[in-house]
């Protein structure tokens, strides 16, 4: 028996087709979006790590600057106490200084030469004084440069020639001179021996 479809065959292949078309394309836009929504929640959970490493790396770099000016301030204040210990040894030094002082500029002095006037200044010692020639001043600068525990560094200020009168007939030559010389701490009296060579000339000595 021969049978004979007599429906349009074309048609309802088009139309199955057409269904399975519709059918790919929503299974593909299905597809894409479990995988564009697997991406983001990963880029998601990747972003969310990081920012929670960040905060961490923030906390941490919050804790380690409070530290750093925390070990600012102890420095701060290990300098300060250090500053008041050196100012209160300096202080129980300098309370001998002036009796240095004296002791030097009477074992120091050359005869023919008196001292009219000592001013000290913290370490600077300004010394005024009658010599009766140029060459009693450069003793006593030699004195002080090679001789002094206590003093160094003298240096001649001026020194000016005048007349004084004696008797009525009888007038003398003198010196008027100013010598300014640090005075060392006890601290500083061993390290201020080589300073000044054996063989070195005072500063301002006059010929």
């Amino acid at each position: 028996m021969i049978l004979i479809n007599l429906l349009p065959h074309r048609e309802m292949a088009r139309q199955r087709a057409r269904q399975l078309f519709h059918v790919s394309l929503v299974a593909s836009l299905v597809v894409g979006a479990l995988i564009a929504g697997g991406v983001y929640v990963w880029y998601q959970n990747e972003i969310e790590q990081q920012q929670g490493r960040n905060a961490f790396l923030t906390a941490e770099i919050g804790k380690l600057d409070q530290q750093i000016k925390e070990v600012a301030s102890l420095q701060e204040e290990i300098a300060a106490l250090k500053a008041r210990q050196e100012a209160v040894e300096n202080l129980q030094a300098d309370r001998n200084m002036p009796v240095h002082l004296l002791n030097e500029a009477v074992s120091q002095l050359p005869d023919g030469l008196y001292l009219d006037k000592i001013k000290q200044e913290g370490q600077n010692v300004l010394i005024e004084g009658l010599a009766q020639s140029n060459e009693r001043v450069s003793e006593l600068l030699r004195n002080l440069s090679r001789n002094s525990e206590w003093m160094a560094k003298p240096e001649l200020i001026e020194i000016v020639a005048k007349n004084i009168t004696l008797t009525q007939r009888e007038q003398r030559r003198v010196y008027n001179f100013k010598v300014r010389v640090q005075l060392l701490r006890a601290s500083d009296v061993k390290s201020a021996a080589p300073e000044q060579p054996a063989g070195a000339r005072p500063a301002n000595v006059p010929a």
